[in-house]
């Protein structure tokens, strides 16, 4: 499997884990330091696993972290990022995320 990007899942603050982008869809898994320390997933459809999760699309909670309407259209025109892509979407616009989730394209 080979990975295009990656993105580093970020919650309260504290490295989560790892999203990927790959040949194959997506794949995250939580880092085992997180595992071994917190007790808060980062999500109720990603509950805590040492066992990484895969999917061909985009997984439904980060995609609904992208923004809509008036501040995705600002986001795709300021960063000239297709709205298909939803993976660089995340990318640029999760970066400061309402909520407690935030995504970095660099680890902290």
């Amino acid at each position: 499997m080979n990975t295009f990007r990656k993105a580093f899942v970020y919650v309260r603050d504290r490295y989560a884990g790892l999203l990927e982008e790959t040949d194959e869809g997506y794949r995250f898994q939580y880092d085992p330091d997180y595992l071994a320390h917190e007790s808060s997933a980062v999500s109720l459809t990603l509950p805590l696993t040492e066992k990484a999760y895969l999917s061909t699309t985009l997984f439904p909670f980060f995609d609904g972290l992208i923004p809509e309407g008036w501040l995705l259209e600002a986001v795709m025109h300021n960063w000239k990022i297709d709205r298909q892509d939803r993976f660089g979407l995340l990318l640029i616009a999760c970066k400061d995320a309402i909520g407690n989730v935030v995504i970095r394209e660099e680890r902290l």
